[in-house]
């Protein structure tokens, strides 16, 4: 969208706040009305929740999130209502020319992400939104949500990723996404963050940030996962709500669930105290139970059925895997498979791989790994398994849904967000080619 390298130079905060001042943005109103989702995996889902809750409240809510699956305009959106093509174009022009200003001032070039923060910033300052979630998108010491000044903010979860940027050490990671956070705020932790907690304590303590972990200050309980629907106890402080319906599928959703409550639940005591708790209630039940998020473990067909998975880490291949197994059994599926060049194919490939006699390995049109070597991948994974290769997602999806009908079998499509996003796309009559991604 913008003629713009995906990142700019260096360290973006000083000429981000600058470019946010050339557009007149409030940042003392922002830093009011908005929170700040960060983590490895389930950021996505966790803020979609929240801001469903917020809408659900009465709340004109805006949400901001990366990666777009399918549309450019998903990225931002206010009331579940993407941004409009004329809204987007004539803000285009607006940071663009800003942008251009700036960035002669203090010699630097910007980025297309930096460039796209401060357009969401515009257009929900413009809109008066009450509030605002917005999404990270790499780490949190350094990105651009920084610039909000969040006083509620949430790791989701946190596995290795991006390590050139955020780290080699989980520690390192966790720590570069919590600084997302202002000082004196409160982090909401995942429940894979517990094992790092004594490092994530002290790490804010400096800052006198408060760090709240999900299954110790937060409590999750009497889970129940089923194909139609999911639900949950939550207990944090002196609120308590029994069977809590999330929409949401997978068990790892829950996780997301509770942090979406809590961040909630934190902003309002902040910034609208002592309101009706049956009204908060109504609120967080309604959210939960309307959210829609697509990718995760989503059902894109059901003659055969067809389930996919943007998930992209290996943890998250991990967690959304035995999700699908629990809600829709472990026999009977094909697995079409393949990942990112830039990620860790051989272990999001092992950890598939394992659980299917049959896999198709494939290369996505958009930065996909050789599907020769997925393949390899997959069959060190599991030799006993009888392995496809597609050149193409095309290919793969015409194979995978022909061996499902013939042989009454189900498809899970999993090992990055490309492959997932391409699959569905063709299945549905499109070409993963007039797919665009930055």
């Amino acid at each position: 969208m913008f003629d713009l390298p995906k990142y700019g130079d260096g360290v973006c905060l000083a000429r981000m706040a600058e470019l946010l001042e050339h557009l007149s943005i409030d940042r003392a109103r922002l830093q009011r009305n908005a929170v700040v989702v960060t983590g490895s995996n389930g950021k996505g889902s966790t803020a979609a929740m929240c801001a469903a809750i917020g809408r659900a409240y009465g709340l004109r809510t805006g949400l901001f999130t990366s990666p777009h699956l399918f549309r450019f305009n998903e990225r931002i959106q206010i009331d579940s209502v993407e941004i409009g093509d004329d809204a987007l174009v004539r803000l285009k022009r607006r940071v663009e020319a800003a942008v251009a200003t700036v960035s002669k001032r203090v010699d630097e070039k910007f980025g297309a992400f930096e460039a796209l923060f401060a357009l969401a910033c515009l257009h929900f300052q413009e809109s008066e939104c009450d509030f605002v979630v917005f999404e990270a998108g790499i780490g949190g010491r350094y990105d651009p949500v920084r610039l909000i000044g969040a006083r509620e903010t949430c790791v989701t979860s946190v596995d290795y990723e991006h390590v050139e940027l955020l780290g080699s050490s989980l520690e390192l990671i966790a720590s570069d996404k919590s600084d997302a956070c202002v000082a004196g705020g409160a982090i909401v932790y995942g429940e894979n963050c517990r094992g790092l907690r004594p490092h994530l304590v002290e790490h804010n303590r400096g800052a006198g940030r408060t760090s709240l972990f999900v299954r110790d200050e937060i409590g999750i309980d009497n889970e129940t996962v089923a194909a139609s629907d999911q639900y949950f106890d939550f207990q944090f402080g002196y609120h308590d709500y029994r069977r809590l319906e999330v929409s949401l599928p997978g068990a790892f959703q829950f996780n997301n669930a509770a942090i979406a409550v809590t961040l909630f639940l934190l902003w309002l005591q902040r910034e609208q105290p002592r309101k009706a708790p049956d009204r908060i209630e109504a609120a967080i039940r309604a959210g939960l139970r309307e959210a829609r998020w697509p990718g995760r473990l989503e059902t894109i067909r059901q003659d055969p059925l067809t389930v996919i998975d943007v998930g992209h880490t290996p943890d998250g291949i991990r967690q959304s895997l035995a999700s699908l197994m629990s809600t829709h059994g472990r026999d009977g599926w094909i697995l079409v498979t393949g990942a990112s060049r830039d990620k860790r194919a051989d272990e999001i490939v092992g950890a598939l791989a394992p659980s299917f006699d049959t896999i198709i390995c494939t290369a996505a049109h958009h930065k996909g790994a050789d599907a020769q070597a997925i393949a390899a991948a997959a069959r060190l994974g599991n030799p006993k398994a009888n392995i496809h290769v597609a050149a193409t997602v095309a290919d793969a999806a015409r194979l995978s849904q022909e061996m499902a009908r013939r042989q009454k079998r189900s498809v899970y499509v999993a090992g990055g967000l490309f492959l997932a996003v391409e699959y569905a796309t063709v299945v549905k009559g499109g070409r993963a080619e007039d797919l665009e991604f930055f």
